[in-house]
């Protein structure tokens, strides 16, 4: 049921696929011809999503909100990582003397 709800989605950057494990149904998001290495995105389906009536849906909304974090999570570095390696950027103050 899920496999084929992902068949309804096509996009130039992303494979989307399905899967079983331990009893679980898991969506799969992968970057297609990466060229970089690139983790795979689990996100997992419960049950009680798949016999919703508006379960397509519910799908929907999973997999936009999964596609967020897949993307927030291919970031190596953001300014909030704390041992940053390389040039430090400096803020310029104003005429004020404030940043």
């Amino acid at each position: 049921m899920v496999q084929e709800h992902l068949k309804l989605y096509d996009h130039p950057l992303l494979a989307f696929s399905a899967r079983e494990n331990n009893g679980v149904i898991e969506v799969l998001i992968d970057l297609k011809n990466s060229s970089v290495p690139v983790h795979t995105y689990v996100l997992p389906i419960h049950a009680r999503d798949l016999d919703h009536p508006q379960f397509a849906w519910h799908l929907q909304h999973q997999l936009y909100d999964g596609l967020h974090d897949y993307f927030i999570e291919m970031f190596v570095r953001t300014p909030q990582d704390r041992a940053v390696s390389g040039p430090q950027v400096q803020l310029r103050e104003n005429s004020s003397g404030e940043p």
